[in-house]
This record gives C-alpha cells, sequence and structure tokens, in this order.
C-alpha cells in the first residue's frame, strides 16, 4: 500500500467527521494533509500534530494555544502545537470557515473535490503554483472521492445536511475491526488449554479475533493513549492501550496485542472508528495472525481487573446501534450481556454444524478466503473443502459443540485432517494454500506426498462428497481409495525417478 493510502485510511475518520461538521469533502481535507504534512511525517507534524501548516496568530497565542518555532516563507515563524491529529483536523476546518477568502468555496457542493481545490487555489491558501493540479492528482490516485461518497450516502441516509457545524454522532462507537456481519472470536475470554503448551491450563485474559492486515479501531470518542509498546519480541508483540473515562470516576481501558505495526503514540486523543494500528502476529506468545483485545476496568479508587470483552462489546453495541455478532464456534458471546442490557431476551438458536460452517465459509473471516468467487475451479475447491470437512467431523462421533470448534479450527487453519479415513497413514490433509489451490498432503511411512490435486481429482472428489445416495460409510471408502491412489501413484513416479536417477549414476561410472 502506498503511503498516501496509508494516511488516508489512517485519518479519514477525521476527514470525514470535519465534511458533517462544515461541508469540506473529506477527499480534499485528506490531500491537503498529505500534501502539507508530507504524509504525516514531516517535524512539523511529529511533533506538533500539526498536518496543515496552520501558522499561530496572536489571538491563538492569547488564548493559551501552543506553538512551535519553524522555518517556512521566513525563518523563526510560529506555527500552532495541537494535543492531538483530530485537533488539528478540527482546527482546519475552522481556519476556512472563519476566512471569508474562503466563502465562495462553501456554496459548493460538499462532493464537488475539483471546485474545493480550484477555490481554495484561487483564494491563496498556499504560495506555490499548480495547488489544484496537485490536491486533485493526490485525490484521483488514491481513490479518495470514496470518503465524499461515503458520507454522502450515510447523511442523505440518516436524512441530514452537512455543513451544520454541528458533531454528528454516526461515529461514537465502533467494534475492534471492522466487518459486515460478525467478528469470528478463535478464542473467548476464560480458562482454556494454553496454545503454546496443550499440557497446560491458563486464564485467556482477552478475546482473540480472526484478523489478516486489518486496521484495528479505536471503540468510542473521546479515548487516550496511555501506553504502547513496540517491542515485538514481547509476549504480547507490539501493542496499544487506549482509556475511556466514564462519568462515575472509573475507566475502561481496552488493548490491542500482536500488532503488525502501531499508528499512535501515547499521549494522543482518539476517536471511534480511528486507526489504531494494523493487525498482525507479533510477539513470543501467538500461533497465528489475530487480534487479541483486553478490556480492563478501572474503579476510582484505582482497583483494576479484567473484564470479558463480550461484556464491553455488548454494552456499546447497544448503545451504538451496532448489529454485529461476536461467533464462537457459531454462538454469538454478545447474546447473554445484551439480554441483561436490555432486560429483553435476546434470540440464542445455537446453530447446527454444517450451518456454522456454512456462515462462517461464505464470510470476509473465511479461512479459506474464497467467498463470493465467481471463478469455478475455486468453487469446486471450497465445495470439496466444505464437504470433507463435515465428513471429518462426524467420524470420531464428536457431540455437536465439538464438531463446531473443529470446523472453526479446520477453516481457520484452512486444513482438513484425514487421517481417521486413513489410519494406515501417518498423517493425512487436504490443505488450502495460500494460490488457493488444493494440496494434497501425505506420509504412508514410505513417502511423503504433497501434491496440488488437479481438475479432475477435484471433480471426482466433489461429485463422490455431494452424491445423495452414498451413504456416510461409503463417502469415506471412495476418498479413502482416491487419496491411497494418489499417494501410490506419487510412490511409483518417486520410486522410478530414483531408479533413472541411479541408472544414470551408475553409467557415469563405467564410463569413467
Amino acid at each position: 500500500m502506498s503511503k498516501n493510502k496509508e494516511y488516508a485510511e489512517k485519518y479519514a475518520v477525521f476527514a470525514m467527521e470535519q465534511m458533517r461538521k462544515y461541508g469540506i469533502p473529506a477527499s480534499v481535507t485528506l490531500a491537503q494533509g498529505i500534501l502539507e504534512s508530507s504524509n504525516g511525517q514531516s517535524r512539523m507534524a511529529l511533533n506538533e500534530n500539526n498536518h496543515f501548516g496552520i501558522k499561530a496568530t496572536p489571538g491563538w497565542i492569547a488564548q493559551g494555544g501552543k506553538y512551535g518555532i519553524y522555518t517556512d516563507d521566513k525563518p523563526n515563524e510560529k506555527f500552532c502545537s495541537y494535543d492531538s491529529v483530530g485537533d488539528s483536523y478540527e482546527h482546519h476546518s475552522k481556519f476556512l470557515v472563519e476566512n471569508k477568502r474562503y466563502a465562495e468555496c462553501f456554496d459548493l457542493s460538499p462532493d464537488d473535490y475539483k471546485g474545493w481545490t480550484e477555490g481554495l487555489a484561487k483564494a491563496g491558501y498556499a504560495s506555490g503554483g499548480n495547488y489544484a493540479q496537485s490536491l486533485q492528482k493526490i485525490i484521483e490516485a488514491n481513490g479518495l472521492q470514496k470518503y465524499d461518497r461515503i458520507v454522502m450516502a450515510e447523511m442523505k441516509a440518516k436524512g441530514l445536511e452537512t455543513g451544520t457545524g454541528q458533531a454528528v454522532t454516526t461515529n461514537a462507537y465502533s467494534f475492534p475491526v471492522e466487518r459486515e456481519e460478525f467478528l469470528f472470536v478463535t478464542s473467548p475470554f476464560g480458562m482454556r488449554t494454553d496454545p503454546m503448551d496443550a499440557d497446560k491450563q491458563q486464564m485467556h485474559k482477552g478475546m482473540d479475533i480472526r484478523c489478516k492486515g486489518d486496521a484495528v479501531l479505536a471503540t468510542e470518542n473521546n479515548g487516550k493513549v496511555v501506553a504502547v509498546n513496540q517491542n515485538a519480541k514481547t509476549a504480547g508483540g507490539k501493542s496499544v492501550t487506549i482509556e475511556y473515562e466514564r462519568a462515575d470516576g472509573n475507566k475502561i481501558q481496552n488493548t490491542y496485542m500482536h500488532l503488525f505495526s502501531v499508528d499512535v503514540k501515547v499521549g494522543d486523543k482518539v476517536q471511534a472508528g480511528q486507526r489504531l494500528g494494523m493487525s498482525g502476529n507479533t510477539g513470543t506468545r501467538t500461533t497465528g495472525e489475530h487480534l487479541h483485545f483486553g478490556v480492563a476496568q478501572i474503579t476510582a479508587d484505582g482497583q483494576k481487573r479484567d473484564i470479558d470483552p463480550a461484556i464491553y462489546l455488548a454494552d456499546i453495541a447497544q448503545k451504538g446501534n451496532i448489529k454485529l455478532q461476536a461467533l464462537h464456534n457459531g454462538n454469538d458471546l454478545l447474546a447473554k450481556y445484551k439480554t441483561e442490557v436490555t432486560a429483553t431476551p435476546q434470540e440464542t438458536k445455537s446453530q447446527s454444524p454444517e450451518e456454522w460452517m456454512k456462515k462462517l465459509l461464505s464470510s470476509e473471516d473465511s479461512g479459506v478466503g474464497l467467498s463470493g468467487t465467481n471463478d469455478p475451479i475455486m468453487d469446486m475447491v471450497v465445495k470439496a473443502f466444505s464437504s470433507l470437512m463435515m465428513l471429518a467431523v462426524v467420524i470420531d462421533n464428536k457431540n455437536e459443540e465439538e464438531q463446531k470448534e473443529a470446523i472453526s479450527e479446520m477453516a481457520g487453519s484452512r486444513k482438513v485432517e484425514l487421517t481417521s479415513l486413513l489410519p494406515h497413514m501417518r498423517s493425512c490433509a487436504l490443505v488450502i494454500g495460500e494460490n488457493n489451490k488444493a494440496v494434497l498432503q501425505a506420509d504412508n511411512g514410505t513417502v511423503q506426498v504433497s501434491r496440488e490435486l488437479s481438475t479432475v481429482e477435484l471433480s471426482r472428489m466433489s461429485a463422490t462428497l455431494n452424491n445423495p445416495e452414498l451413504s456416510e460409510k461409503s463417502k469415506r471408502m471412495r476418498v479413502a481409495g482416491m487419496v491411497n491412489a494418489i499417494v501410490l501413484s506419487q510412490q511409483a513416479s518417486q520410486n522410478f525417478e530414483q531408479g533413472m536417477s541411479e541408472q544414470q549414476s551408475q553409467n557415469e561410472q563405467i564410463r569413467r
């Protein structure tokens, strides 16, 4: 991802809020921030949180406004210093609103980025030439117009108009990662088998959410960054902690662990939906990429205790009218807490293993990662994978909850264990590779096989697994026969190649 797009994703929440309040296109605000702050990396941006090069006026200083000294048009000029980047965005908007020379811009539509960029240049916002063209190039090259469209559609749906000068509380709350339907929780709060040592039990003080390069988000407005760890070699890896104050004197702290990167620093103020960093797999206690989301409550007298994140997420879902679920093995972890919060019975109908599998594999968090594809070959891979999954979970007479747990594990690892189908094998599994191809991995004690299944093999397997006239026993026998045939074929091929190699070596010896 380009630095421009990274900047836009990181600060879009601020630009969109300014568009709601003042009618300034979010695309234009972001493009100005990118240009004026060198993607947030200029000394003024890093030291003063000043992303728009706004100078400190005598009035600003008289009111106690902080400033830094920098050389711009002249040496040793005073520039505004802000407590947070959000404050910089707010001051930038007010700067435009309160200066009459920009008044014509506010007669334009909030999504007319070309008119706005030309109007700003005409009014003398920047001393350099081609300012409008530079902004337009940034906007169009990075698709920043999408943020304008999002705000316009959102305001229209709510019957509101931009530019009222009032904060629009559409983003007062957010879940820690963005999803359309549900969070895929791989490990909830509570006692569990230690993932690093299967012989031990441990108290898991958070909620593990499946991620893959996701932006991790602040969950409420007016949060404060109270801790940042940039050391990837610690147990929790790179992490960030956000604190929210409550009216009764209590505080809530949210901690995000195992991050790939952290985009905020201690002391920053953050708003709901603001990007804090990116999910990753850092730390010494992790077995794969995920977000460990922990919640702690600090009482007014300083007592701190870890609480189940499901309680917290149920609360903000209620306050923010967030419809997302947090599903662990097909069960919504938030449902029982929503019942307590609303005193209204919540629908807690448990999903069957097959329903959970279909829901999971069709979601954006699908471990297979093939949901919504129009590729017939990939569709065949998913069909074979899902059918094998259901075949595998019923072999060992697992109960429904155990079956759903196994489905979650297989979907997350992109791997179906087939050893129980072929007990004479040391190991056997079907794996979905990074290229979304089905690969058979097997070891019969003599030969190790790792081979991509052909279209014909996939077709035969899918036809067998989805034949309603065959019993489960017949399906298992036929699939086992197919796998055996592939392994034996591979073994024969390897034996032939080894024989040819030995013959060639003997011929070389004779020539000498």
